[in-house]
């Protein structure tokens, strides 16, 4: 008898626990950081065309086109908590990565002096493609403002978020400037590799301070110069910088023979936006794999003979050198290749003064 009263009082307990949340979906809230429309995508948190999934290089950008790296979403709310449920398309786990990194959702909120600061992280079910966590309890219910950002190794197919039972979600009354956006396409560590938590991208780092949207392109081991991306960044409306970092997925070859053209699709289509090529850094254990040293060296040295020739026709061209791109320490990568929260925060602090000279007008700054 005690067993099943027990039994009972916890069932009634977790009926309590979640008739204090009302569920809301997030399908109308505004979306930041999506390259393309949503009518050319299945899933809503996708960053490429459905017709590029399976035709670029045979369908390498198939899982990665899909993950929603960068995208975050906006809404306001009075409420006391805020609850998260969402399903993950792939279940990702890697061995260098938090799962609150790859698969976990970040919340932020805009404080009255208009810095947006860390709320909490909502972390994954690892072994469920279902998630349901609360991101923070016990709040002063009064309206707020916050940004959502969602996984940067996985994809979403669904997600809700629980306020209060008498809160509404609402649209947000302020919003990162989507006039101009700035396009970042590149590799891994651009796609968020490996950030213990969304929000510590350098992509997303940089968006809350420069207020500004910024769309991430980023595709782990698959930056490779695919001209079908050049299009879609093409195709992006009034871009206000395009950074192009690629060196490292990049053999000598496809810098022969793709880096050229890749640009110079970008560039019909937007003939006066700042452009900036970054080098590839000299990764942490190069120091002493001599192999690696010489691989990016040799690299970086194609790149900028490449740039050089560009700069000779093309205004309104960019280069930043691999000097310090994440210190000199040797502290501030997972792997030896991998950014940490540091290397992250490090690279930001080097972008962040650059971007704001090249491309964002003066009242911006």
């Amino acid at each position: 008898m005690k067993k099943i009263l027990a039994v009972l009082l916890l069932a009634a307990a977790a009926s309590s626990l979640h008739a204090q949340v009302k569920w809301h979906s997030a399908d109308n809230l505004p979306l930041i950081g999506k390259a393309v429309d949503d009518a050319s995508t299945t899933g809503r948190y996708q960053r490429i065309p459905d017709s590029l999934l399976n035709t670029v290089r045979g369908g390498a950008l198939a899982g990665l086109g899909r993950n929603s790296a960068g995208m975050a979403l906006r809404f306001a709310a009075k409420t006391s908590r805020v609850d998260v449920k969402w399903n993950s398309l792939f279940k990702t786990l890697m061995n260098h990565q938090t799962p609150t990194g790859s698969r976990g959702l970040d919340l932020y909120t805009l404080l009255p002096d208009g810095t947006w600061t860390f709320v909490n992280s909502a972390r994954p079910d690892v072994n469920s493609h279902h998630s349901e966590a609360n991101v923070i309890s016990n709040m002063e219910p009064v309206m707020r403002e916050y940004l959502l950002y969602l996984p940067l190794y996985d994809g979403v197919d669904s997600l809700y978020i629980g306020l209060d039972p008498d809160a509404e979600l609402q649209q947000p009354s302020e919003s990162l400037h989507a006039a101009k956006p700035i396009v970042m396409y590149g590799t891994s560590i651009l796609q968020g590799g490996c950030a213990n938590r969304a929000g510590m991208a350098h992509t997303n780092i940089l968006a809350r301070r420069l207020n500004r949207e910024i769309i991430n392109l980023g595709f782990s081991g698959n930056g490779q110069l695919d001209l079908e991306i050049a299009s879609v960044i093409a195709a992006i409306p009034d871009p206000g910088l395009i950074v192009l970092d690629f060196v490292p997925n990049v053999n000598e070859q496809q810098i022969e023979t793709l880096m050229i053209p890749f640009f110079e699709i970008i560039r019909s289509a937007h003939p006066d936006v700042p452009v900036l090529f970054v080098e590839d850094p000299q990764f942490t254990h190069s120091r002493f794999d001599k192999a690696m040293y010489s691989e990016v060296t040799t690299r970086n040295a194609m790149m900028r003979e490449r740039y050089n020739r560009l700069t000779a026709q093309y205004d309104n061209l960019h280069y930043l050198a691999n000097d310090h791109i994440i210190g000199t320490d040797g502290e501030a990568t997972v792997d030896g290749i991998h950014f940490t929260d540091l290397g992250f925060m490090r690279y930001a602090d080097l972008l962040e003064p650059i971007i704001r000279r090249i491309a964002l007008p003066v009242n911006n700054q």
